[in-house]
C-alpha cells in the first residue's frame, strides 16, 4: 500500500479491526454520510458497500467528502510531528522535560500528548527518558567513567535518583538489565515449526514473543538467553504459536502479537520505526536514520537493526541498501527476498 494506491480487501480488513498501524496510509470516506476517517476510528462500522477509501485525505476532499470530526484524520501526520519533537527535546534536555513542558512545546494538552506518545513508541514520555539516561549512563561507563560520573554526567542530580528510577522501572515491570543479565529469573516458553520459510523457533516470556528466527534450535536460544528458565512450548503457547506462523504464512493481516524485547534507547527507536514500514515496501538503512532523527547514524541503524531477535514481527528484513540490493540478513538472503515476495504479493 501506498501513497497513491490502495488495496481495498487490506484496507477493509484493516477498518474491520481499527488498526492504528494503518492510520496515515489511508482514509476511509463513507459515501452516505459524506466524511472520510482514520482506519482506527472507534465509530459504528458502515456498510462495505458505502466505503471507499482513497490515499490521501486531499483526494478524499476532492470527491467531495469532510473529515471525521471523531478521529480527526488530517491530525496523523501532526502527531507523528508532534513525537518527533518530543522525542528530540528529551535527548536534548540535560535533565527531564516535564509532561506539562512538552505540552506547551507541542501545543498539546498532556494527557494527549501522554496518548500519543505511548501509541507511537510504546512508552510514556517519562519512561523514554528514563532510557535515554540510562543508555547515557551505560555510554559513559563504557567509555570509562566510574559509576558516579557516569550517573551524573547522565543528567541525574543525585545517585540515589538514579537507583529510584531504576526501582520504579521495576515495579512497572520495565526490565532493561534482564536480557543484560542473560535472562536470569525469567521462564522462556519455546518451539520449532515448520514453515514455508523452514524451520522456525519461537521464544516467548509470559509478556510477549521475545525470539523469532530460522534455522536455530535450543543451543542458539540458549546463547541469546543463557541463564533463563528455557522450557517447551505447553498449551497456553501453542495459541500464540498459531499466531506467529498465520502472521508469517500471510503478511498483511492485522494483528496484536504482544513483543518482549529490550534494547537501548536508539534501538527501540529503530524497531519502532522498522514496525511502521508498510508490508511489501522497503526502506534503506539511511532512511531509517533519517526518520528517528539521527540522519548521520546509518551505520549504527545497521547494527541495531542485526541486534533484533524477533524476525518478521520487527521487520528487519525491509531495510535494504540505498542502491536498492538486499544487503544482509541474519538468516539468509533467500529467506529475505521470500519474505518480501510474500508481501508483495
Amino acid at each position: 500500500m501506498n501513497q497513491q494506491t490502495v488495496d481495498n480487501v487490506r484496507a477493509w480488513t484493516a477498518v474491520q479491526a481499527r488498526d492504528r498501524s494503518f492510520d496515515g496510509k489511508f482514509v476511509t470516506g463513507v459515501l452516505s454520510t459524506g466524511i472520510y476517517c482514520r482506519p482506527s476510528c472507534a465509530a459504528r462500522h458502515p456498510k462495505r458497500e458505502n466505503v471507499r477509501f482513497f490515499a490521501t485525505a486531499d483526494q478524499a476532499e476532492a470527491a467531495g467528502l469532510r473529515a471525521c470530526l471523531r478521529c480527526l484524520p488530517n491530525d496523523v501526520a501532526r502527531d507523528e510531528a508532534a513525537v518527533k519533537t518530543v522525542i528530540d527535546a528529551i535527548r536534548m534536555a540535560e535533565s527531564a522535560p516535564t509532561l506539562a513542558e512538552l505540552g506547551a512545546l507541542t501545543s498539546y494538552s498532556p494527557t494527549h500528548l501522554q496518548r500519543i506518545f505511548k501509541r507511537e513508541t510504546g512508552l510514556s514520555p517519562a519512561a523514554y527518558a528514563r532510557a535515554v539516561r540510562r543508555e547515557r549512563v551505560k555510554d559513559a561507563l563504557d567509555s570509562g567513567a566510574s559509576v558516579t560520573e557516569a550517573i551524573y554526567d547522565a543528567g541525574y542530580g543525585s545517585a540515589s535518583r538514579f537507583y529510584e528510577e531504576q526501582k520504579k522501572d521495576r515495579k512497572m515491570g520495565l526490565k532493561p538489565g534482564v536480557w543484560k543479565n542473560g535472562g536470569a529469573g525469567v521462564t522462556v516458553h519455546w518451539a520449532i515449526v515448520e514453515t514455508s520459510l523452514g524451520a522456525m523457533m519461537v521464544a516467548a516470556t509470559d509478556k510477549g514473543i521475545c525470539c523469532l528466527s530460522f534455522n536455530e534450535g535450543e543451543e542458539e536460544l540458549r546463547g541469546r538467553f543463557p541463564k533463563a528458565d528455557l522450557r517447551a512450548g505447553g498449551d497456553a503457547f501453542a495459541k500464540l504459536l498459531a499466531q506467529v506462523v498465520a502472521q508469517v504464512e500471510t503478511p498483511g493481516r492485522p494483528h496484536n502479537i504482544p513483543l518482549d524485547v529490550q534494547g537501548t534507547a536508539f534501538q527501540e527507536a529503530v524497531w519502532q520505526e522498522l514496525r511502521k514500514i508498510p508490508e511489501g515496501e522497503t526502506r534503506s538503512y539511511a532512511d531509517i536514520a533519517v526518520a528517528i532523527g539521527k540522519p548521520k547514524a546509518v551505520r549504527a541503524v545497521g547494527s541495531a537493526n542485526g541486534a533484533n531477535h524477533v524476525a518478521v514481527l520487527i521487520p528487519c528484513h525491509r531495510v535494504v541498501r540505498s542502491d536498492g540490493t538486499m544487503g544482509g540478513y541474519a538468516y539468509g538472503l533467500e529467506i529475505k527476498t521470500r519474505l518480501l515476495e510474500k508481501e508483495t504479493k
